[in-house]
């Protein structure tokens, strides 16, 4: 290995960290605990221009290539052994622009970022449902959230991009530059570039919505789902849900003899008015007899980061996903029978619904190809740093095996939901053929070399084919 203070990047302005320097440790750690990688540098840019000087210094050095913008995703892309990290993290500037109802946010932002500037507005645009989340991990994988069913996924609402190329180049891309590019960057995860920053459309949102938890025993759990199947039948855009199948976490308004009890919850989030929200939301507050009702008016900002508690940096994580068309009763069934064979009081499985403003875009019009999906869903085990490897063995095997129950039902997946032992048949099941070789193509014009390919990686057509 080269020496650690042998390595420069002529031109570069941001931090050079090597192992030998004081931050490495803090600086090489993702959000999964659970990853624990050495990189031979740590690249942390100030702009574009450091991102593209870093590419070409990887390139001439033959260094393999890890991109880290909010290093939230499960299977620890951002970091890789003896690699350069090309480290975003410090570039987390967002620049609102009212009138037009757009923002300009850096490749490094959270999505507490975004949300604490455009709120200041009463604007935002579908961002994650954990506010420590990188903006660029989750809107490049497509970006799922409660805005979604109203005003379309984060990709839906991307304007245009700043990428840094496969040769150290910079490219701006939208629908009128480089359109196959920006076809691609809109799904196609992180194979085609370091995307320094983002531009999104915004939408007035809030700062006040109807929003929070609705808990019952795990014992109804097969009631309550059937109703949400109904209830969510005839729902509006405006209203977002999450089903979450675990325990009560610890909120800081949840009694501390609830705490930790097996249960279910719907979780919601009006995107309209208040009153609109009670009595949209008044059908699913009522049925059966609910542990903990929080729902309420409440700010749009907390709201997004209220359960940043419950899945903080560090813990030991573990996924496995699944879409799913719909909530039959065999799925119920399965659902109801697995969530609670947990063993760790902090493994949740979690049920998106989809539809609304997603599933009315043209197919294809972006590279997240699953509009007409009813779900998305993740089955996420759960540990702390300090327990054991059979507490890591019993939580994955867990998760393996409720998504094994499912594989009747499965319809796709959603690839930023992959984990690190996901190969490449999940990465076409995300995809599907068509979009999967229409991927492959703009990554032969863009990075024919698969210089970017520690990510969810979709290979160029002629690596491939020399396989």
């Amino acid at each position: 290995m080269t020496a650690p203070t042998a390595i420069r990047i002529p031109g570069f302005r941001g931090n050079l960290i090597t192992p030998d320097h004081r931050c490495y440790d803090d600086a090489r750690a993702v959000w999964n605990g659970a990853v624990d990688r050495r990189p031979r540098l740590i690249a942390r840019c100030s702009g574009a221009a450091d991102a593209a000087a870093a590419v070409r210094l990887a390139r001439d050095r033959g260094l393999e290539i890890a991109v880290r913008g909010g290093g939230h995703n499960v299977a620890g892309t951002a970091v890789w052994d003896d690699g350069i990290v090309i480290d975003l993290s410090a570039m987390r500037s967002v620049s609102v622009d009212p009138v037009k109802r757009t923002a300009l946010v850096q490749g490094g932002a959270l999505w507490a970022d975004v949300d604490h500037e455009t709120q200041a507005h009463g604007l935002a645009t579908t961002g994650g449902i954990v506010s420590h989340t990188g903006v660029g991990g989750l809107s490049l994988g497509g970006g799922i959230g409660w805005l979604m069913r109203k005003h379309g996924l984060t990709v839906d609402n991307l304007v245009e991009a700043e990428v840094v190329t496969a040769e150290g180049e910079i490219v701006h891309a939208s629908t009128d530059d480089h359109p196959d590019l920006f076809w691609a960057l809109r799904g196609g995860g992180g194979n085609f570039g370091v995307v320094s920053s983002f531009r999104f459309a915004l939408h007035p949102v809030g700062p006040t919505v109807m929003a929070g938890p609705v808990f019952w025993a795990a014992a109804n759990t097969t009631d309550v789902l059937r109703f949400y199947r109904d209830f969510i039948a005839d729902a509006p855009d405006e209203l977002g849900t999450i089903v979450r199948l675990g325990t009560i976490p610890p909120l800081p308004l949840v009694d501390r003899d609830l705490r930790f009890r097996p249960a279910i919850a719907v979780v919601s989030c009006y995107a309209g008015p208040v009153e609109a929200g009670e009595r949209a939301l008044r059908a699913i507050r009522q049925f059966g007899t609910p542990l903990v009702d929080l729902v309420g008016p409440t700010s749009y900002v907390d709201h997004q980061s209220g359960i940043d508690d419950t899945v903080p940096h560090g813990w030991h994580y573990y996924w496995k996903a699944t879409n799913l068309a719909g909530l039959s009763d065999e799925v119920i069934d399965i659902l109801a029978g697995h969530a609670s064979r947990a063993t760790s009081p902090r493994s949740y499985a979690a049920v998106f619904h989809m539809g609304g403003a997603v599933a009315r875009a043209a197919r294809g019009s972006t590279a997240y190809p699953d509009r007409d999906v009813g779900h998305d869903m993740s089955i996420d085990a759960v540990w702390l740093p300090d327990q054991d490897d059979t507490v890591a063995s019993v939580e994955t095997a867990w998760a393996r095996e409720f998504f094994d129950a499912l594989e009747p039902h499965r319809a796709g997946v959603y690839v930023n939901f992959l984990d690190a032992d996901d190969g490449e048949d999940r990465v076409r099941e995300a995809y599907g053929d068509d979009t999967f070789r229409r991927l492959a193509d703009v990554k032969a014009r863009y990075d024919p070399e698969n210089v970017f390919h520690h990510n969810k990686n979709i290979q160029p057509p002629r690596i491939f084919a020399d396989r």
